[in-house]
């Protein structure tokens, strides 16, 4: 069993040591909420940084989303995207083959007029632009102004196809301007008014196959940081990252940096503006990079300054208090619930707030407001724990999830079932747990029947290339193997996701039926060897846990350690009784092998000793993994009690199938070796005796025979 809580080098050493039940290192595993009930209950997950900054910004009507072209990946707001290789492209697009030859010519032009001068034949927004990014490339950003004015100075039909390169280019040149020494005091509005007027054009169908209008809201916001306007340029990059540009988000991330590296006295002024407060408290949510480690000093510094400067703040608040929380001042996070609202996020931490004052009630209700205002799509990404589990965050389903914990400490074991499962693949190691050890069968089954409706089987193709079976069809799998554990074996195949199982699950039914029901013993012996045979190869499919100890839901391959199972402040007695009263038989891991062997013994109690069916069975059965001391019973059964046969010296390698037909044969032959064994110590009487008996016979035959006469 894997020991979760070692540190990972070790574990991967540990097993790869030679032990007979060695395995490799596993995949990473889902987070179980009921693994750790007390610290599900208490924490708040860390936040997400990209869902958190989304609610920062405001998507621009009329603008469409980003695709490729202005998706930079680890571009930020000092790198200016580089669109050449798009522009390559598409600069020739709607050209004539001349025409593509002598602009990819101008292209290699370093002075302005010139271009203007041998691209006259051009359109006049194309020489006219050209000339402009000649200029610019030049460094004469004075010279490249003038001519992306002329392009967009041009009347509105003659420049289709190059207004928004200009208004981009014109803000990149003045932007550029405002460095320069002598440079006027307006240039960085002018530039700025240029990358307005960029996405205009987008808006009003302008051309833009390098979706500068998108491009321009970087732009923009670099030229507002560098005018001291840390408020806007936040603004302007969180309405890039909504519109689906990578540099928007590295961008904020860029400018977090320098806000935690900021003087004390500078960040508090700083932090009196609405959104530097809330990209902070974005960051400080997310606990972006200091998770499983100590907080860093400047992370230490924002904290610090952020619950200064939000003292009377009501906006935001609900982003405040589970700072605050997650921080473990929870004065300050009940305060800031007073004006937080009713959002998802507020109730969460208002449920934990009273679960920390012992007001299970309260917490309960306040949960489900919480599930109600929480999105159904509303997802924060994956996250780690300290045991490097991982978890889907999916706000509502982890709300539901905890206040499944207290569904199960108060005896409402369906509901809290329903809550688990309704998340999915979120949280299904807990609902498997739930719905194997907790639920009794029937309500299992009737859940399933009323609410679980069988989902079109996998394709052979889906099964070849792994894709996972839907949690309905897990879930009805794992009805199924219970049926067949508990012996309702007419009603567990009907619920099997493929027709195999559907068909081993009915025979292993019918064999169980018959090796109790058949009166002829070797029959009986068949039906048992042939139920054991299916348990042992098909076992896990058609008999194993979900979860402990066989851990269907990983194939088997992985083990988990599993809670201690004793009544404590979340686990009621009730709880406890019913999972006792589930816990597998025997409880080992792939326990379904025990019953293999158990079936195969029976098998052997109806089969004659003499019969090499006898022998076989016991063979087959030492081979079938369970325990040494099994194995070795096997062996000792046989050598007590079994025939001689010519593979007994490699018993437990070398098996033969057992031949039943034969073994009827036994019977008879068996009985009267048995006689002959018991009279062979009497073999000389008894062929004396035989000699008398043969002659008084005759002799008495004979009288007779006078007497009629």
């Amino acid at each position: 069993m894997l020991t979760r809580n070692w540190p990972r080098h070790l574990l991967c050493l540990s097993l790869s040591l030679p032990l007979g039940s060695a395995m490799a290192c596993g995949p990473d595993f889902p987070m179980r909420l009921l693994d750790n009930r007390g610290q599900s209950l208490a924490e708040l997950p860390e936040g997400n940084f990209n869902f958190e900054i989304n609610r920062l910004g405001h998507a621009i009507a009329g603008l469409k989303n980003a695709t490729a072209a202005t998706n930079v990946p680890g571009g930020g707001y000092d790198d200016a995207p580089d669109y050449s290789a798009q522009r390559d492209l598409v600069e020739q697009a709607g050209l004539t083959a001349e025409q593509q030859a002598l602009v990819k010519q101008l292209r290699t032009l370093t002075d302005a007029h010139q271009v203007e001068e041998q691209g006259a034949s051009l359109p006049a927004e194309l020489s006219l632009y050209l000339a402009g990014a000649a200029a610019f490339a030049a460094e004469d950003h004075g010279l490249a102004v003038e001519y992306f004015r002329k392009v967009l100075a041009l009347p509105a039909q003659q420049r289709a196809s190059r207004s928004t390169w200009a208004a981009y280019s014109l803000g990149r040149a003045l932007f550029a301007m405002s460095a320069e020494a002598g440079a006027g005091p307006d240039q960085l509005a002018q530039a700025q008014k240029a990358f307005e007027q960029t996405r205009q054009l987008a808006i009003d169908g302008f051309s833009d196959p390098l979706e500068l209008g998108i491009a321009s809201l970087g732009e923009e916001a670099r030229v507002v940081r560098t005018a001291g306007d840390w408020n806007r340029a936040i603004e302007l990059y969180a309405t890039q990252n909504l519109h689906g540009s990578a540099v928007g988000y590295s961008s904020l991330k860029q400018l977090m940096g320098e806000l935690a590296a900021l003087p004390e006295d500078q960040l508090a002024i700083l932090l009196k503006g609405h959104a530097v407060q809330q990209l902070v408290t974005a960051s400080l949510i997310s606990r972006q990079g200091w998770l499983f480690t100590e907080q860093p000093p400047n992370e230490q510094k924002l904290l610090k300054a952020l619950q200064s400067s939000t003292q009377g703040t009501l906006e935001n608040a609900d982003r405040l208090a589970a700072v605050n929380y997650q921080q473990g001042d929870y004065a300050s996070a009940k305060t800031f619930l007073e004006h937080a609202g009713d959002g998802g996020l507020a109730w969460w931490l208002r449920a934990k707030l009273a679960l920390r004052e012992g007001d299970k009630t309260a917490a309960a209700a306040a949960y489900a407001k919480a599930a109600q205002a929480f999105p159904q799509n509303e997802s924060w990404g994956e996250r780690r724990t300290q045991d490097w589990d991982f978890e889907t965050l999916q706000p509502k389903c982890r709300v539901e999830g905890e206040s499944a914990i207290l569904a199960l400490q108060r005896g409402d074991y369906l509901q809290a079932f329903d809550q688990l499962y309704r998340s999915k693949g979120v949280y299904w190691l807990d609902a498997a747990t739930v719905a194997e050890r907790v639920l009794t069968l029937d309500e299992l089954k009737h859940y399933v029947d009323t609410q679980v409706p069988a989902p079109p089987p996998l394709t052979q193709q889906q099964r070849d290339n792994y894709v996972p079976l839907p949690v309905a069809a897990s879930l009805r799998d794992l009805l199924g193997r219970r049926l067949l554990r508990e012996g309702r074996y007419d009603e567990a195949p009907a619920y099997f996701d493929n027709e195999d199982l559907q068909n081993k699950a009915r025979f292993y039914g019918q064999m169980r039926h018959d090796a109790e029901s058949n009166w002829w013993p070797t029959n009986r012996a068949f039906a048992y060897y042939q139920a054991a045979a299916l348990a042992r190869h098909d076992g896990m499919e058609l008999l194993g846990y979900e979860m402990s100890p066989d851990y269907a839901t990983f194939g088997g391959n992985y083990s988990l350690e599993t809670p201690e199972l004793k009544v404590g402040p979340l686990m009621a007695e009730g709880e406890v009784q019913r999972q006792q009263a589930t816990v597998a038989q025997p409880d080992e891991r792939f326990h379904y092998r025990y019953i293999a062997t158990s079936l195969a013994s029976k098998a052997a109690d109806h089969l004659p000793r003499s019969s090499q069916a006898f022998a076989a069975v016991l063979c087959k059965a030492s081979t079938w993994g369970t325990s040494l001391e099994e194995q070795s019973g096997f062996y000792r059964r046989y050598v007590e009690q079994g025939p001689y046969v010519v593979w007994a010296g490699d018993f437990g390698h070398q098996c033969q199938d057992p031949d039943f037909p034969n073994a009827d044969k036994r019977y008879v032959t068996q009985a009267v070796d048995s006689v002959r064994s018991a009279l062979r110590p009497y073999k000389r009487a008894l062929q004396i005796g035989g000699v008398v008996v043969v002659v008084a016979a005759a002799l008495l035959l004979i009288n007779r025979r006078r007497r009629k006469t």
